[in-house]
């Protein structure tokens, strides 16, 4: 009974949990800062629409290559009182607090997309170890309620990113810009967000503190004989299996060429291609004996991801797809359909950005009550799997909603349904995550999991522009169509993980 006892975390109070993710509300603000604002800061220098996808392609990119490693290195980190996750939340936050204090500034498209890229990535070193650090300090039967405040968190911080330009024109800063310009509204807000993120991720920093290497082993002993199962599993692996990732990626490329399509659709070709290319190397590394390298663990810990995992990447895959284009396009659908003009400098576009940042803020003001009054309650009755499902039936609505009305005002009930189901997208599969796999190794798979949050994005940000141009040429509300489509493949995936999800 006393060994059982020794490896039960303790229980954390509410105090505990809100000290736990806090951090998360700051990187929330600046996420929401991009989203709501970085499609309205291309257009105003000088992008067109069918460019804005290319230009997006830095955010998930960056998140495809930095999470695993990170995820990989942060299980392997520790740096005494300082920890191993708070490290990385420390660090991600500098950079990204510099990132947006310089977006404002921006001189042109050039600046403005190596920025995003620079912003994206240091979101994403402080993200993933929020993640893990929610399973880290907790047991199995708070993951849920871990996860739902996280979740809450990312709402009010995103309610609060997304409302800083409208606040502020209300205030009486101008929100107007010459040009080629950004206006006062963006610009204060991202100065105003970079501070707000930085004391944010301190409170979590200061305010926790994480167990020790050898407390983790303790709570977790089972699971010494799973660290080298990857490694095992990749040396057993014959060298040709990485030839279709190669040919793949050759086979793409091809199309690109013969069928003229946008050149972005070349990175997914490079991305088969590069991944196969790691495969092959991870197997020499792997029978050479050095199955702990970084390539080869992060690599092995992907093909022999758990079954869970893997049904649950599928439900990611089409869910982020569809967030992606609402990111990507609702300023200009809002702008064109609910406000009548397209043209970046015009006063009706500019009320139009601000518009999307109160849409944006209610999903996300929706998904932060949801998260605890909600989901919990639903997850109890009708189990994960089913209560996930329902909710992204209720963001099919809401983007679907969107192709229906021409009233802007009414586009706040359509964000009620994709608040909802952004709610569960951020807690349920995380919940469902981090109680079934092993904990040593949850920073990389955590990481591991961001790959189907990002492919999605990756596609959306090359294929989806060739798509609009063949088909829907100046016509952005399809997307909304689209979006409302990959929600309901993903409720039904969501189904299939099993009643006892």
């Amino acid at each position: 009974m006393r060994a059982a006892t020794a490896l039960e975390k303790p229980r954390q109070g509410w105090a505990g949990l809100w000290n736990i993710s806090f951090g998360f509300f700051g990187i929330q603000i600046g996420f929401a800062l991009q989203n709501a604002n970085m499609s309205r800061v291309f257009q105003s220098l000088g992008s067109s629409i069918d460019d804005l996808p290319a230009l997006w392609i830095a955010a998930p990119l960056t998140g495809l290559l930095v999470q695993p490693i990170v995820g990989h290195l942060s299980d392997r980190t520790w740096l005494g009182r300082l920890g191993r996750r708070r490290p990385y939340f420390l660090a991600g936050a500098v950079l990204a607090t510099i990132a947006l204090l310089a977006m404002p500034e921006s001189g042109g498209l050039l600046m403005a997309a190596m920025l995003l890229w620079m912003l994206d990535a240091s979101l994403n070193i402080s993200m993933e170890p929020f993640r893990a650090f929610v399973g880290d300090m907790l047991r199995k039967d708070q993951h849920t309620a871990g996860y739902a405040v996280q979740t809450a968190f990312i709402g009010a911080g995103a309610v609060a990113g997304s409302l800083f330009p409208y606040v502020l024109d209300h205030l009486g800063v101008s929100n107007l810009a010459e040009p080629g310009g950004i206006p006062d509204t963006v610009r204060f807000s991202f100065r105003a967000g970079g501070v707000i993120l930085l004391l944010a991720v301190l409170w979590t920093v200061l305010t926790t503190r994480e167990y020790a290497p050898e407390q983790q082993a303790a709570f977790h002993e089972a699971e010494a004989s799973e660290a080298s199962a990857g490694a095992r599993s990749l040396a057993a692996r014959s060298k040709w299996s990485a030839l279709p990732w190669i040919a793949a990626g050759a086979f793409v490329a091809s199309v690109v060429r013969f069928w003229n399509l946008e050149k972005e659709v070349y990175l997914l070709g490079a991305l088969l291609a590069g991944y196969g290319l790691a495969v092959l190397a991870a197997i020499g590394l792997a029978r050479a004996g050095r199955g702990t390298s970084m390539l080869a663990g992060i690599v092995g810990d992907f093909s022999g991801m758990p079954p869970i995992m893997k049904r649950l990447a599928f439900v990611q895959f089409f869910s982020w797809s569809a967030l992606f284009i609402m990111w990507i396009n609702t300023t200009p659908v809002v702008a064109q359909y609910h406000f009548g003009s397209a043209d970046p400098a015009s006063a009706a576009y500019q009320a139009a950005g601000n518009w999307v940042g109160v849409l944006f803020s209610v999903y996300n003001g929706v998904a932060a009550i949801a998260a605890l009054a909600l989901l919990p309650r639903l997850a109890e009755r009708l189990g994960k799997a089913r209560t996930h499902a329902a909710c992204l039936v209720l963001g099919a609505s809401g983007f679907a909603g969107f192709m229906v009305t021409r009233d802007p005002d009414l586009l706040i009930v359509c964000e009620i349904g994709i608040g909802v189901a952004w709610a569960s997208i951020l807690a349920m599969p995380y919940a469902i995550l981090a109680s079934n796999l092993p904990q040593s190794k949850l920073g990389v798979f955590m990481g591991l999991f961001n790959v189907f949050v990002v492919l999605p994005q990756l596609l959306v940000a090359t294929v989806m522009g060739s798509i609009m141009k063949a088909f829907f040429p100046g016509e952005p509300i399809w997307t909304m169509g689209f979006a409302a489509g990959t929600l309901l493949v993903a409720a039904f995936a969501s189904l299939r993980l099993g009643r006892d999800v």
